[in-house]
């Protein structure tokens, strides 16, 4: 079985490791990237509340928004990763960015609301609560079935996408 992560496509070449300098350059790179699209994101939550108000939609369709906001990039990043036949790329950076916003994010979140004493609200109703927790069961096991062989696929990446446009639609109009 070949590795779930695995950066050898047709052509691809070894890179050298990146220099200290570089390193942090990227890491100073991303911070401000990081920063600027939480800043937008913020920025735009008030018009995305309006649109999501005169639209009929339920509260919940804003935190949506905003995550597919924040999600955007790497989104279009793996998108076009796809289109180049680099399903292994696509595949991994859409799981990657996908598992760093709820592996991560959310936990650092947690823990900083409990740290500072501030009461975090996720801002779901029960039932919608409860339809999230199934379909992140059912993105997890469909994830590992997807790299469990090794390889992502057309047809996994289609079912992949059909859950969430599933979730979507079912959190517009319930």
């Amino acid at each position: 079985m070949a590795p779930i992560f695995d950066h050898a496509e047709e052509g691809s070449k070894s890179h050298p490791k990146p220099s200290n300098r570089k390193t942090i350059i990227g890491a100073f790179a991303l911070l401000t990237s990081l920063t600027a699209v939480i800043v937008l994101a913020k920025q735009l939550a008030l018009f995305i509340e309006t649109g999501v108000k005169a639209a009929g939609a339920p509260h919940e369709v804003v935190g949506i928004l905003i995550a597919c906001l924040v999600l955007l990039p790497e989104s279009f990043t793996a998108i076009r990763q796809a289109i180049d036949n680099k399903m292994q790329n696509s595949f991994n950076l859409a799981f990657g960015s996908g598992l760093a916003s709820v592996g991560l994010t959310i936990p650092v979140v947690a823990v900083l609301s409990y740290v500072f004493g501030i009461t975090l609200t996720l801002g779901l109703d029960a039932k919608s609560l409860v339809f999230l927790m199934l379909t992140l069961m059912l993105t997890f096991i469909l994830s590992i079935m997807t790299i469990s062989m090794g390889r992502a696929t057309f047809a996994q990446g289609i079912i992949h996408l059909v859950v969430f446009g599933a979730y979507l639609r079912l959190s517009i109009t319930p």
